[in-house]
């Protein structure tokens, strides 16, 4: 917490899901006032009664589509003061992506286009965007750092965040009352500690995390992991996987960051990921450890849209914002494990 980010408003679109919820809960930890916007379209009201439980604060919520302009400027006439906004509203499977992409990228560019114009109307002057490692593509050298070249993208989500990112740094140059912050997070995993918020999938999840934690509590009579025949340590995919909260802190750093004004230049990009590869096996393996719970899986072939590995080099994103992992794997399946858990005991 500094002075400079005591009480600032902060606005975050997709407050309701699963790393805005985390990120509300930081940022109100460290003394900003937030409000969100969440038109529920991917997540649930419910994880507005979790934060609340976890920081004692009511958030206010606009239930708003940004495709929608004037619905979303709106928001902006109701708040003044805004100090800062995180976007993380837009649609993230990859497999849905593939199957719908005209849907991926009216979703994914009009809402951000949307907000970028009220960022300019009603002078926002910092704003925290929500990437993501797939801007990478198939890469040829490991660890990425944000100096890595972008390849073609495998998927309509991949691309889209690509061409976000590429507007945002044409309207950061155009507009330098705006600095910006692009924070490019790998495979975020885990929930709060207290069990009250986490990974809460509307329909039968595509990431590895959730679908480990309903097959292992029978929601899910079995799980697929999806090709073995991948040239790296054990032929299954590797990732970084990163515990949500370190995830939730980065962006209320960055955003402090912006505050103190310690950008010159119209915008930044970082990776957020803890530095390791671990391969989907490991994190299965890891899971069976911490909970006793034998999966039942089955080896599938690849699925299209699928890198074969990424890891972050998170050297900048460390330096530049004084930000450090406080997560371990054990942690990130034993908080995932929990918060599962909690839910099975929801009526």
């Amino acid at each position: 917490m500094t002075e400079n980010s005591l009480k600032k408003k902060i606005l975050v679109t997709g407050g309701t899901g699963y790393i805005g919820s985390h990120t509300i809960v930081d940022l109100l930890e460290n003394q900003f006032e937030v409000i969100s916007i969440d038109n529920f379209s991917r997540s649930s009201p419910l994880a507005l009664d979790g934060i609340e439980k976890i920081s004692h604060q009511k958030i206010k919520n606009y239930s708003v589509d940004l495709c929608h302009y004037e619905d979303t400027r709106q928001v902006f006439i109701k708040n003044e003061n805004i100090a800062g906004i995180i976007h993380f509203a837009a649609f993230k499977s990859v497999p849905e992506s593939v199957q719908f992409p005209l849907r991926y990228y009216e979703n994914n560019l009009y809402s951000l286009i949307n907000l970028l114009k009220c960022v300019e109307e009603f002078q926002i002057e910092t704003f925290v965007f929500s990437s993501s490692c797939s801007v990478y593509g198939n890469v040829e050298q490991l660890p990425v750092t944000e100096d890595t070249p972008l390849s073609e993208p495998q998927c309509a989500y991949a691309a889209s965040k690509q061409m976000g990112e590429q507007i945002i740094k044409d309207f950061s140059k155009k507009n330098a009352f705006c600095k910006s912050i692009l924070l490019r997070y790998f495979n975020p995993v885990g929930a709060h500690h207290s069990a009250l918020i986490g990974e809460s999938p509307i329909e039968k999840p595509n990431n590895l995390v959730p679908l480990i934690t309903q097959t292992a509590i029978g929601l899910l009579e079995k799980m697929y992991v999806w090709g073995n025949d991948y040239n790296t340590r054990d032929g299954f995919c590797i990732r970084d996987y990163i515990h949500v909260m370190d995830i939730a802190n980065a962006h209320t750093k960055a955003l402090e960051h912006l505050l103190q004004h310690q950008v010159n230049a119209p915008y930044e990009i970082l990776n957020l990921g803890t530095g390791n590869g671990i391969s989907v096996m490991e994190i299965i393996q890891t899971f069976e450890k911490i909970s006793g719970v034998r999966l039942n899986y089955e080896i599938g072939p690849r699925r299209d849209g699928d890198v074969m590995a990424i890891y972050a080099n998170n050297e900048k994103a460390k330096q530049l914002l004084n930000w450090q992992i406080k997560y371990s794997t054990e942690d990130m399946m034993q908080t995932a494990w929990q918060w599962q858990q909690m839910l099975a005991k929801k009526p």
